[in-house]
């Protein structure tokens, strides 16, 4: 059986707004342990994102994450996904970008988020299923 993003997304639970610090931001990220928080904020077009790699490159930048914003350093142009994309689309598209995280929406709704790590997880299972299947 082929499962589809929705069936393995997670919700929006780390979500920071343009103006929190990156040490806020990294605060809400390992609260919620996962490498990425959706920005939300009135003042943008639209939702973004802040990862771990964006945190850590502001870092080796000279950034004080006690000063710098979010909104300096997150990304607004996101790259989504369709709840009924199989894994493998959606895999596909978080390579073609180098990113490990892809935004989900069902029309224009934002319904959740997946990661590189949920993508493996589900194929360690599979793995799993498949290797009990052989020896069982």
């Amino acid at each position: 059986m082929k499962r589809t993003v929705g069936e393995i997304m997670s919700p929006i639970n780390a979500t920071v707004g343009a103006d929190a610090t990156l040490r806020q931001a990294a605060r809400r990220m390992s609260e919620y342990k996962t490498g990425a928080a959706l920005v939300m904020d009135a003042a943008l077009p639209g939702p973004g994102i802040v990862t771990e790699r964006d945190i850590l490159r502001a870092l080796a930048e000279g950034a004080d994450p006690d000063d710098a914003l979010v909104g300096d350093y997150m990304h607004s142009k996101l790259v989504v996904a369709d709840p009924s994309w199989s894994l493998a689309a959606a895999a596909k598209e978080m390579t073609r970008f180098h990113i490990r995280h892809i935004v989900v929406f069902d029309g224009p709704e934002l319904v959740g988020i997946m990661s590189m790590r949920d993508v493996i997880a589900e194929l360690g299972l599979r793995e799993e299923s498949a290797e009990a299947s052989v020896s069982g």
